[in-house]
């Protein structure tokens, strides 16, 4: 019954703000708009259409707050007056009462919160879908930004979820075009980010792992966390002074060099993804302050996303292929991978995805439409079958708030090329000298315990009777002898050839 209440509610919403009028303003819908008039004569409507579009996914809570702050960052694809409405939900969604703020930290802490800290300001200074944030000092003088869960939060949450769990089962039985499209695993995997963000302790290990990833890093700052505060319910984390990136006017005239700053968010993106593996999952404006020096402050580590070393050889491999234009090894590497059916032709893959790609390439992000791109790049998908990869969706969200930042700081960006370096950079490690030597490195432990017994294992099989199928194994067991002796050989050569050039660099 509290689904249907649910449902209900949101039905209840999306007539009271109108937005019955973004349904159906389609063409094909239009002829019900004289009588959805009709039958809501008693509607006025004061404010804006994005205002009103924003009010109802905050009324309709956390969800839906961040599937519009992800709308707002694609500019491209929506009017400029609804992008502007949903901006307001980076950090400017209602804050819950004071009253409730305070009765979670006495409870947390088991204290008045005057106990706790030498100063706690009652007025919240950001609030989220999630939680809000209000300034503190400790009592050793350190100043804190000190994060608190909504009350209540994991139950909306929880019934939130199952409606768009039975939303997508019913696409994935009606529609056959769902099928490419894994609904319920994609709501799977957002259903396992929104809980994780419900523990501000996993959150606080999140941001200390990134600060350790760019610890005397030129490019991103990230705050301190204070574990001795910190709980389930609360984080208390040092606080950053900076200026949020969406202020280009206040940037300006500190001296910053927008290009250079929306060039460093690419650099930041393509670092923690394929130098790392682990990687801010939410990097809209509203967690993005800019230092005095220029650079980046990271908010907010709510949603974080990993990726293991098959993932980034394989994205890396991709993203450099259509860097160069090299849509057959694009092609080729979706046939591999299993993500279209291996009997799909390899050049009418490639000569679709040429299609694609190669009109948008050596233009600036302002002569891009990437509504059309991905309208074309699903109609390709629908014709080779191409399957969605539920553990990239994170991926692929954080790409398109980096696109619409990039947007945002400088329409002229070249996204491709101020890309390129980096992948060319990372493959050269993993693939060059450089990623021998690694695993060499990484893989001497094993061969140290392995290779010495291999002459006892062959004398112990010799000395015992031989029937023919144990011949047989020591006579592969000793070829494989011979072919890792060799090896070996050869890897001591390249090494010692390598330290030769080394000196002899030195020496001149």
């Amino acid at each position: 019954m509290t689904r249907w209440m649910r449902l209900a509610k949101i039905l209840w919403v999306a007539i009271r703000f109108g937005l019955d009028e973004f349904v159906f303003a389609h063409s094909s819908l239009r002829w019900f708009r004289p009588l959805i008039r009709v039958a809501t004569f008693w509607r006025r409507f004061e404010l804006s259409r994005g205002a009103r579009l924003r009010r109802a996914l905050e009324d309709l809570g956390p969800i839906f707050v961040k599937f519009g702050q992800v709308l707002s960052t694609r500019r491209d694809l929506i009017p400029l007056d609804i992008a502007d409405e949903l901006a307001k939900l980076q950090d400017r969604v209602p804050p819950f009462p004071t009253e409730q703020v305070l009765a979670t930290l006495e409870r947390v802490y088991g204290k008045p919160v005057d106990q706790v800290f030498a100063h706690f300001e009652r007025q919240a200074v950001a609030s989220a879908s999630v939680a809000q944030v209000h300034f503190a000092i400790l009592p050793d003088g350190r100043e804190a930004a000190v994060k608190v869960l909504r009350p209540g939060i994991e139950r909306i949450i929880s019934r939130d979820l199952a409606l768009l769990d039975t939303a997508a089962s019913l696409a994935e039985n009606v529609w056959a075009d769902d099928r490419r499209l894994p609904a319920r695993e994609v709501i799977a995997e957002f259903q396992k980010h929104l809980y994780d963000e419900l523990d501000l302790v996993r959150e606080a290990s999140s941001a200390s792992q990134l600060r350790r990833n760019f610890r005397d890093s030129d490019l991103l700052l990230v705050p301190e966390i204070f574990w001795d505060w910190c709980a389930t319910e609360v984080m208390v984390m040092e606080r950053m002074h900076g200026t949020p990136i969406s202020q280009l006017g206040a940037l300006r005239d500190q001296g910053i060099d927008i290009a250079r700053l929306s060039r460093m968010g690419v650099e930041i993106f393509f670092t923690q993804v394929f130098r790392d593996g682990f990687f801010h999952g939410d990097m809209h404006p509203g967690n993005i302050l800019v230092a005095a020096d220029g650079r980046y402050i990271a908010l907010d580590f709510g949603i974080m996303g990993t990726l293991n070393d098959v993932d980034k050889n394989y994205l890396a491999q991709n993203f450099l292929a259509f860097f160069r234009r090299d849509y057959r090894r694009v092609a080729q590497a979706h046939v591999d991978a299993g993500w279209v059916p291996p009997g799909t032709r390899v050049d009418e893959f490639e000569s679709a995805i040429r299609a694609v790609c190669e009109p948008i390439f050596d233009k600036p992000l302002k002569e891009i439409s990437f509504g059309k791109v991905l309208l074309r790049l699903f109609q390709t998908a629908r014709r080779f079958n191409l399957e969605v990869q539920p553990q990239l969706v994170l991926l692929q969200k954080t790409l398109l708030n980096i696109e619409g930042l990039g947007r945002e700081l400088d329409p002229d960006l070249d996204l491709w090329k101020t890309a390129k370096p980096y992948l060319e950079r990372w493959m050269s490690e993993q693939v060059g000298w450089r990623g021998l030597l690694r695993n060499l490195r990484d893989e001497a432990p094993h061969w140290a315990n392995t290779l010495p017994q291999l002459p006892r294992l062959v004398h112990r099989a010799l000395a015992e009777p031989t029937p023919h199928a144990l011949e047989t194994a020591i006579r592969r067991l000793t070829q494989e002898q011979e072919r890792q002796t060799r090896w070996l050989m050869g890897i001591a050569g390249v090494l010692v050839a390598t330290a030769a050039i080394a000196i002899f660099a030195l020496l001149r």
